[in-house]
Parts: C-alpha cells; structure tokens; sequence
C-alpha cells in the first residue's frame, strides 16, 4: 500500500495562463508545509516569476494610455454641435482614459505575487531580497492611485455633463487627464522599484517548495557546489575563497525514474540570526521552509579556514532548523584526510553531531538504536574525484522517499486511496521449481567483480602507452569477421573496376631509384657536352666579339628578369600614361643612346619625335595647313541658333558662333542644321525634369520626405498595417 501511494504522487498540473501552477503531489504534505491556509483546502499556487511583463517607467506610462487614447477615441468636434454631443465626445475620452489606467494598473498588481497568498518559502525569500514592507507599500501605493483615478473619472464625467460649452467641456477633459497624469508621475519611484524587483525575480531560480528535494548546507568552501556539479548538470562556479556562491541555485537529477532536484545554498557563519546578511538569509530561509534532506557537509580536512569545533558549533546551532526531515552529516574532502587519521577528540565531535541528526530525524524523540543506521547518517566522501558521492546520493534519495511515503501514510487520505487499490497476489500453479537463469557470460562477469578484476579498457591503454595525442586506437580490432586474422589484411583499392594491388610490381622501387640514377647520369653528360662545345666557341671570338657577346647575354637577363616582373604584377597595377614616366626612360636621348649603341642611325626618328611634341601655348584658332583662316573668311560671321524662344540667349558663345567641329559637344554634327535638330532633342528630354525641378539626371532628392495629406488625420480602424 506504501508503494502504491508512493506511485501515485509525482503529478503535476500545466502551467495556467496566469503563470501559476498548482502541485498536487500529496496534499498532506501541502498542508503540513504551507500552514492552517493550506490544511483548510487551500493549496498554495507556486508562481512563475519569470512571465511578469515589464512595468513601464512613469513617463512612458504617461505616454502609452494618452497615446491608446488618441488612437481609440474620435479627434474631431464642431462647434456647430449640439450640445449634448460635444458632452458626449469628451465624457468619451475621460472615461476610456480612466478605463485604460484602471486596466493597466489591475495587470500590473494581479502580476506580482502577493506575500500572504504564495509559499512561506517565496514569501520570506521576498521579505530576505526585497524588504516585504517595501514591497507591499509600493504596491498598495498603485492600488491607491487606480482608485484615485477611477474616483477623478467619476468627478469629471458628472463635471462634463453639465458643461454648457465646447470650451468649457474641453477644459474640463484637461484638467481630469492632466490630474490623472500627475497622480502617476507621483508613482514614479514604486514603478522603477517594482521593475527592478522583476528583473531580479525573473533570475531567481525555479525553486518547487513540495517536489522531491535534496538541500547542501554547512560552511562555506566545505564543497556543497563541487557536490551539486557532480549530481547534477549544473555549473555552479567553484572557487578557492569564501561566499563564492551568493544565492540558491537549482539542479536536477534522476533517481528512480523520478525527477529530484538538488539546492545549493551560500555557506553560513556561526553567529546570531540579526548579524546574519542577505546572502545567509537565503539558506536560512531554505532550510526553514523546504521539506527536504538535507545534507549538512564537513570538512574534515579543516582546509576550508573553520576547524571542526567551529562546523559543530554551527551544526548545533542551527538544528532547530532539521527538524521532522532527513539529515545526512557528510564528511567531505576524504582524499586529503581520511576518517582513520581523525583524532579520538574529532571523532567525539563528529559522534555528538551523528546522534543528534539521529534525534532530529525521529521526531525529537531521543535516538534509538537501530531506529537510524549510524551509516546512513554518517557517510564520508570526496567531490575531487567523486569517491562516494554516489553512495551519498542513494542513501539520501531512499531516506527522503521513505520519509515521505511515511508522512503520505500517516495523512487523512489514506482510507479514500487504500479503497481504490487493489494488490493482486500471484498463486503457485504447480510445485516445480523454477530459479532464475542466468547466462555463463554474466556469471563469469559477476564472479570477476567479485575477486576485485577491472576490466581494462581502452583509457587504461592510452594511459599506458603515452597519453591522449600519443596513443591511437586501432578500430580494426573490432571489426566482427569470419575469421578474426583477417582483421589485419590490408583494405583492397579499387579504381574503375580493378585492384590497384594487382597492378603494382613487388620491385617498383628498386626499378625507380634505377631509373632516377640513370636520368641523372644523362644529365651530366649533356651538360658537358655542352659546356664544351660553348668553351670551343668562345676560344674562336675577339675582344670585341667577347665583350658584344657579355653584354647580348646582360640585356637578355634583363628583359627577362622585366618580363618576370612584369608577368608577376599583372592585373595589379594601373596603367599610367606616357606623361607619368616619373624615371624618365622613354626619352629621345635614351633612345638615341640605346640604338647608337647597336649602331642604328637614330637621327630621323628623333627629329620625327620632337616634331610631334606639343608646345605650352596653342593659339584658339590655328588649323593645320591655314585651312581655319581660310573658312572663317569664305563663311563669314555665323548666326546664333536658338531651339525656342525662351532660351534665347541661354547659350554660350561657343554654342552659337564656333563652326561645326571645334566644339567636343558639337563632334559629329554634319552642319547647322543638325546642330539645332539635336539642340531641340536635348531641349526636349529635358523638359520633364525642369518639370520636376530636378537639377540632373542624377538628381534623386525628395522635397517633402512627409506630405501632410497622407499623415494628418485619424487613421481608421482595420487601416493600421503601412508600417
């Protein structure tokens, strides 16, 4: 029956829309945990803090329910109106006004967990972090200012309704929002403190006060968040000095097919309870209120900065605490010192904290023997390298399961769940005997874990053999073949259809280094051959031819060497005019140099050259051969054309009077008839953008970035998706 009210708790209801959710995992436990509230049939809600929305700040507040109002209300009046109507539009807009802080402000207080109606554990965790009194006078100030603002609404509309003018109605509407709006800027502080309570609440933890839980406590560096790293997936950060761990922090395990979580909570000091700080208080708060095992950690090794006198003490100090729950007093820390190197004196101390966890887990009855095995109370382990923290988290998981079956047995609703079970007990069919098979394999398994024989894995060998980078595993050993000597064979190649194995000549190297020699034998040779018959002739040349002969092969190196280099940055460098010669190579005297030196006559070549190059001056007029002179003469004055009327004198003189052909706009133009036949197309694509009063064909910018004809005015309803 125990097993079977066990199996049925565990349960949990979805979150609801509100972000409470309701437990209803044994109700005898609630009541116990949650106080007369609860024992009358009220089960506490476990709130999800972190779907609080934001609470805006006092001036944004302002200007969100305005804005909903400008944007939910009509926005035109006449004065041409019957009065009744004029009364009605803005009797209109302070009550929607009123409507919209009242509804906001409702959010806002149904959000925040009230301290009265959640877990004790939540509520003295908010009174520990945020002061409770601060935080019920900031909520109960934005009670107030939602009453305030229904009450002025109530005023002003009896106000408006008697209002004999446009005007008069209209300053009415004012002075109830301008009221409305200085009773919330007057909120400002309970607003900005009630959102930075959100944002911290929104990081606290999900703590579940009636779920299977196991608490780490004792001093702090005694190791409680190496052990929660270890139980859990948690990473809690670990390091060598005090308060490391500023606040509670949840992991989860699985034992059981069931679903525990593990709280580690800042260390504590051994003074009295006011002197204790916020970070203290958290753990005390914890361990009053959750119903869980705890796990009181020691360090023996004494490594901590607290010798045990000083871990006793507080272990003592704080029993009030452990009462009615499971309690396990750990020795941690076991790799540095053991149990046996313990002192007769140490050994009392720890033997005075073991009978009284004794004690406390019987209900504060004295301890009796046998009750509490002393082993399951007093267990040693080390969180380094996780020597009996397994056996830890057993002992503590199957004493906090058979504490709560014996709390859900003991309840009222027993009777109601033994009438609905029924245990159906299997009968003998026959009297043969039937024992348990067991396979050779596991036998032989279970009898090698019992003489203490390890089985050696690979770890060990790469251990053995020079470490991880060093040592490679061979896969090959667990291929499952029919033979295992074919394990080792060498994987077949195969390209199109073939073996490459059976293509490849057992001497193929031998034959190759052959051939290397060979080639190179026939190298050598060659280069002799032709060393000498180079040396033969040169012994035929002169000086002169020999000097020739040094310089043909210089310039050979160097064009080469130009064209490697030239190669090599192309497509990288720009391409420069003649003008940007800035070594001054491609002149007429490198060229006459260059060329006399092969004994070419560079004389027309350059006076072909400086014939060409162009002066400093050019006078405007000059045409090769005088043929300008003469067509000035037998045209005469040219006449000024015009593409219309009103561009009359809008062109420049070298528009108008400049033959066809000495103007870059004008090349191409066969006579003045095409000339002013183009003068009119250009007039024409033109006339579109002077329209527009576009500067050019580049001109892209907008005059009026907001016409007002398109954003004045109410927007309609259904007409609010041209963001």
């Amino acid at each position: 029956a125990q097993q079977a009210v066990h199996a049925e708790g565990g349960r949990t209801v979805p979150l609801q829309p509100s972000g409470r959710a309701v437990r209803q995992e044994g109700a005898q436990e609630a009541q116990e945990a949650s106080g007369p509230a609860a024992a009358a049939g009220h089960i506490m809600p476990a709130y999800n803090f972190k779907s609080i929305q934001v609470v805006p700040a006092a001036k944004d507040f302002i200007d969100i329910v305005l804005s909903k109002t400008q944007r939910g209300t009509p926005t035109v009046v006449h004065n041409g109106w019957a009065i009744q109507r004029i009364r009605q539009f803005y009797m209109r807009k302070v009550k929607f006004t009123a409507q919209n802080w009242n509804e906001r402000l409702s959010f806002i207080l149904d959000e925040f967990p009230k301290v009265e109606d959640i877990h004790p554990f939540y509520g003295d965790l908010l009174n520990v972090l945020y002061d409770k009194d601060h935080y019920k006078l900031a909520l109960g100030q934005l009670n107030t200012a939602r009453n305030l603002i229904d009450r002025l609404a109530q005023d002003y509309v009896r106000l408006i309704k008697y209002g004999d003018s446009l005007y008069r109605c209209k300053e009415l509407k004012r002075a109830a929002m301008g009221r409305m709006c200085t009773l919330m800027k007057r909120q400002g502080p309970s607003l900005s403190y009630l959102e930075q309570v959100r944002q911290h609440m929104s990081r606290l933890p999900s703590i579940d006060p009636n779920t299977r839980s196991i608490l780490l406590c004792g001093y702090p560096n005694v190791g409680k968040s190496s052990m929660m790293n270890k139980l859990t997936r948690a990473e809690v950060e670990v390091q060598p000095y005090a308060f490391t761990t500023k606040s509670l922090y949840v992991g989860h395990m699985d034992f059981k097919y069931l679903r525990w979580q593990v709280i580690d909570t800042p260390g504590i000091l051994d003074r009295p309870l006011e002197e204790r700080n916020t970070i203290e208080m958290q753990s005390i708060t914890a361990l009053a209120h959750l119903r869980a095992a705890c796990l009181y950690l020691v360090d023996i090794s004494e490594q901590c900065g607290y010798t045990l006198t000083q871990q006793a003490a507080l272990f003592h100090s704080i029993k009030p605490l452990f009462a009615n729950k499971p309690i396990l007093i750990v020795c941690n820390k076991i790799d540095t010192r053991s149990m046996e190197d313990l002192s007769p004196a140490e050994l009392e101390i720890i033997e005075g904290m073991v009978s009284e966890a004794k004690r406390l887990s019987a209900g504060g009855a004295p301890a009796v023997e046998g009750l509490v095995e002393e082993d399951q109370v007093l267990m040693a382990m080390s969180a380094l390298n996780e020597d009996g923290v397994m056996a830890v988290k057993q002992v503590a998981c199957e004493r906090l399961l058979a504490y709560r079956t014996e709390v859900k047995v003991a309840g009222k609703k027993i009777a109601d769940v033994l009438n609905r079970i029924h245990v159906a007990m299997p009968k003998q069919r026959d009297g043969m005997a039937r024992p348990a098979v067991i396979p050779d394999g596991v036998a032989q398994a279970r009898a090698k874990r019992d003489a203490g024989e390890k089985k050696k894995l690979q770890k060990h060998i790469q251990e053995e053999q020079g470490g991880a980078g060093v040592y490679s595993m061979d896969h090959r050993e667990l291929f499952d073949l029919k033979r295992p000597e074919w394990k080792q064979d060498i994987m077949p190649e195969i390209l199109e259809g073939h073996n490459i194995i059976d293509f490849v000549d057992a001497d193929i190297d031998a034959k190759l280094l052959e051939l290397e020699r060979e080639e190179e034998e026939l190298e050598r040779q060659h280069q002799e051959e032709v060393g000498d018959a180079m040396d033969d002739d040169e012994e035929d040349l002169t000086e002169d031819q020999r000097g020739d002969l040094q310089k043909i092969r210089l310039r050979k190196k160097q064009i080469v060497l130009a064209h490697r280099m030239k190669k090599g940055a192309a497509g990288r460098q720009a391409v420069l005019p003649a003008k940007a010669d800035g070594l001054r190579k491609r002149t007429t005297g490198n060229l006459k140099k260059s060329l006399g030196d092969m004994g070419i006559d560079t004389t027309a070549a350059v006076a072909r050259a400086r014939s060409e190059s162009r002066g400093r001056k050019r006078s405007r007029g000059s045409e090769p051969d005088g043929e300008g002179d003469q067509d000035m003469e037998e045209s005469g004055p040219k006449k000024r054309v015009h593409s219309s009327k009103s561009r009359s004198m809008s062109r420049g003189r070298n528009h108008s009077l400049a033959a066809p052909g000495t103007n870059r706009a004008e090349s191409g133009i066969r006579d003045v008839e095409m000339r002013t036949k183009a003068f009119k197309m250009a007039d024409k694509v033109q006339f579109k953008r002077n329209k527009m009063a576009k500067s050019g064909e580049g001109d892209r910018v907008i005059q009026t970035k907001m016409p007002k004809h398109l954003f004045s005015g109410k927007r309609k309803q259904g007409t609010h998706d041209w963001r």
